[in-house]
């Protein structure tokens, strides 16, 4: 009998072992580029695509964050390890960082996890922890310091819970949108006749669907081609390099709009405005554009020969959307983003800035006006506009393309998030302050890309709701110098911000209107 108790004793032990250890650890995930991509995007605009090797590569940056990112269902209290193996063959040395986002109720914050250094040629390991807090979403992304246009592999990507993960919190109740039929829904465009358009950025794909051009022409009175008009969606690239061997003119360009048609028209079917967007950008541009002969193996052009593509691109395009869609085109971003963030002052790693110079900026816009049809307005365009230093860079900028007289007008992007100390992030009063600056120089404003972030709960959803009503609200006090305003999208699952896991536009995937739908038409008639 004492020879069976222990026994028992003996037995009970060793289950508790197995027990123990069977919560000792967990594997979360373990990155696999056989097939595809597993889930990572591009964090910014950049491209991320799985090689031959099944490694994941990153090319096309132009900034440090720019990375590619993927969201993990982490578990608040959970203790976790990561690990990435990371490659570059550009530079004798690289510094990365594993970074996470996460965010709650559609405000972001950041934390740097991991750190190390990468030989040109070698595989690098990076390694680091991270404890899981109050947080709707957590989105994993290795970047890099110092290495803004780097090109870089990643391979191996692990996360573990070495101590097992604790019990998930009850989630609060997902809101219910009650669904409300298009013809049936009020009008924004027509809550704000007689103060300024409103109006979306739209896909060319939505064309083909009927529910999606109801919306359009119900809600909005102009458009913005969401990449159509972009120069990589415009720019005949071997068209152009065979101009230039027949003709041994390093300066023709040659154009079409194929992804452009659609839209276009569309808007010059029904009398919509379509707002262009973009002439001349750092990014989503063939890099072939900036090389001689078109061919990424030869040098940069010269500063004249860059010059000349430049207004030869201008022209084509102003006078070609011209004649086959005249008077449709209302405005054209003429510039995208050319201030960097840190430094005041334009990107000099814009291959812009690389082939022409600081005066690239002022040479686009004398030339979009020297072709632009009559009475179409001229504007720059760019992100973070109430942060410093950018602020002041915009600023300067602006104040030398006013003096020069080739300017109408500044584009505010505003990709927002709810904050967790006030209405958005950043807080209305800094976007206040910096329309008052550029309201200051004389120019007519625009809201180019408007999307606010939250997460669907109740409570965020309302919060989103009060951001749009009030970014409205302090639109309306220069409704006399205020061209539009466009949110970046139709509906939800259409945004670019929907990888990010929130919630950022005015309708549901399923067309019903969000609370923010309606604080914009609330904004409109107080």
């Amino acid at each position: 009998m004492k020879r069976f108790g222990i026994l028992l004793l003996v037995l009970a032990l060793m289950m508790s072992c197995l027990s123990v250890a069977g919560a000792a650890g967990k594997e979360i995930y373990v990155s696999s580029f056989i097939a595809g991509t597993d889930g990572w995007y591009a964090r910014g605009a950049q491209r991320v695509f799985r090689t031959t090797e099944a490694t994941l590569r990153t090319e096309g940056r132009s900034s440090d964050w720019h990375s590619p990112g993927r969201n993990f269902d982490l578990i608040e209290g959970g203790e976790y390890t990561l690990s990435v193996e990371v490659y570059q063959d550009d530079v004798e040395s690289a510094n990365f960082m594993v970074s996470i986002a996460h965010s709650k109720n559609g405000g972001e914050t950041y934390e740097n996890l991991a750190r190390g250094s990468a030989k040109k040629g070698e595989w690098t390991t990076l390694e680091g922890t991270y404890t899981a807090g109050d947080f709707d979403q957590f989105v994993l992304y290795v970047e890099t310091t110092g290495a803004p246009e780097l090109s870089y592999e990643i391979r191996n990507f692990r996360v573990d819970a070495p101590n097992g993960e604790p019990q998930r919190k009850a989630k609060e109740p997902e809101f219910v949108i009650e669904p409300v039929a298009i013809e049936d829904m009020p009008s924004i465009k027509d809550a704000y006749a007689g103060k300024f358009d409103f109006g979306a950025a739209v896909p060319q794909y939505a064309f083909g669907n009927p529910e999606l051009k109801k919306l359009i022409l119900k809600q909005f009175n102009i458009l913005t081609p969401e990449n159509e008009l972009k120069p990589d969606s415009v720019l005949d690239v071997n068209a152009s390099k065979k101009l230039v061997q027949e003709t041994g003119d390093e300066t023709a360009v040659a154009v079409h709009f194929d992804a452009a048609k659609a839209l276009l028209t569309f808007a010059q079917e029904n009398g919509l405005k379509v707002h262009g967007h973009v002439l001349v950008w750092h990014s989503q541009t063939p890099q072939q554009f900036f090389h001689e002969g078109y061919d990424t193996k030869k040098p940069l052009v010269s500063r004249e020969v860059m010059l000349g593509r430049l207004e030869n691109y201008i022209k084509e395009v102003l006078t070609q959307t011209a004649e086959m869609y005249p008077g449709v085109i209302v405005s054209w971003d003429v510039v995208n983003e050319a201030i960097d963030d840190g430094t005041a002052w334009l990107r000099k790693t814009s291959p812009w800035y690389k082939t022409i110079g600081e005066d690239f900026v002022a040479r686009a816009f004398e030339y979009a006006r020297k072709y632009a049809a009559d009475g179409v307005l001229l504007y720059y365009n760019d992100y973070s506009t109430p942060y410093e230093p950018k602020l002041s860079g915009i600023i300067k900028l602006l104040e030398q393309l006013v003096a020069e007289g080739n300017i109408d007008g500044y584009g505010f992007q505003m990709h927002y998030s709810n904050g967790s100390s006030d209405v958005t992030e950043p807080p209305l009063k800094k976007i206040a302050v910096a329309l008052e600056k550029i309201s200051g120089l004389g120019l007519k404003l625009r809201v180019s890309e408007l999307d606010i972030g939250a997460s669907w709960t109740e409570k965020a959803l309302m919060q989103q709701k009060e951001a749009y009503r009030e970014i409205m609200k302090l639109m309306l006090q220069y409704a006399d110098q205020t061209e539009a305003v466009q949110v970046w999208g139709l509906k939800d699952d259409m945004s670019w911000r929907m990888g990010q896991g929130v919630y950022v536009l005015l309708f549901d995937k399923n067309l019903n209107p969000k609370p923010a739908f309606y604080g914009v038409l609330e904004a409109a008639g107080e």
